[in-house]
């Protein structure tokens, strides 16, 4: 099936009918392994074809003072994916939003036929609530959460989670998520990197080497 997007004017990846894509989102400052972990899980459980790093120009509920240039970002978020599967682009800052709510309707509007889920970790569930339009994000997107020790208990407690309660399916139901009519969404153990990007930053906002 001939690719649709992804040309060297489209901010998009390439895709075809039908593709079944997770979307993980952040600022990768820096990407680690977890973030590979987390996506080679996704791909697995889910069943999905591809993953989509959306590296952010900044993430409107952190401190972005210390935050490294975009290019410099991507180029490492490339170098780390070292996976055909795992696409890394700067698709926010080509379309000009730093909101996720934004990102998921563009690429709703733009890429019909794709099926999309949502990747993000129980730390995220946790402040869900917070997210600007997180429930138009809701309904709009099917959504997988990842087990983020030690933040499980505090995530399944949070707002957004149990306002979702009755859409959560059973984990065993994760290889349906793609296909699924949103709002729908699952919750999935099984990674215990205790990577975190923060961690891997000194005090000067410079990596660690």
């Amino acid at each position: 099936m001939a690719l649709e997007k992804g040309s060297a004017t489209s901010p998009i990846p390439p895709f075809t009918n039908g593709m079944r894509i997770g979307l993980l989102g952040g600022s990768f400052n820096p990407p680690h392994e977890a973030h590979r972990a987390i996506s080679l899980f996704a791909l697995k459980r889910l069943k999905l074809d591809r993953i989509w790093w959306l590296v952010s120009p900044g993430n409107p509920l952190k401190d972005v003072s210390a935050l490294r240039e975009l290019d410099a970002r991507a180029a490492a978020a490339r170098a780390m994916a070292n996976d055909p599967r795992i696409v890394v682009s700067c698709l926010e800052s080509v379309i000009g939003t730093r909101y996720t709510a934004d990102t998921i309707s563009y690429l709703r509007r733009h890429c019909p036929a794709a099926r999309f889920v949502w990747i993000m970790g129980a730390d995220n569930l946790a402040q869900f609530h917070r997210w600007q339009s997180w429930q138009r994000i809701a309904a709009e997107v099917a959504i997988a959460v990842i087990d983020r020790p030690p933040t499980s208990l505090r995530a399944l407690a949070a707002p957004a989670a149990r306002a979702l309660a009755r859409r959560r399916l059973p984990s065993s139901a994760a290889a349906t998520l793609a296909d699924r009519q949103p709002p729908a969404w699952v919750f999935l153990t099984g990674v215990k990197s205790p990577l975190s990007s923060s961690g891997l930053r000194n005090p000067d906002g410079s990596w660690k080497k």
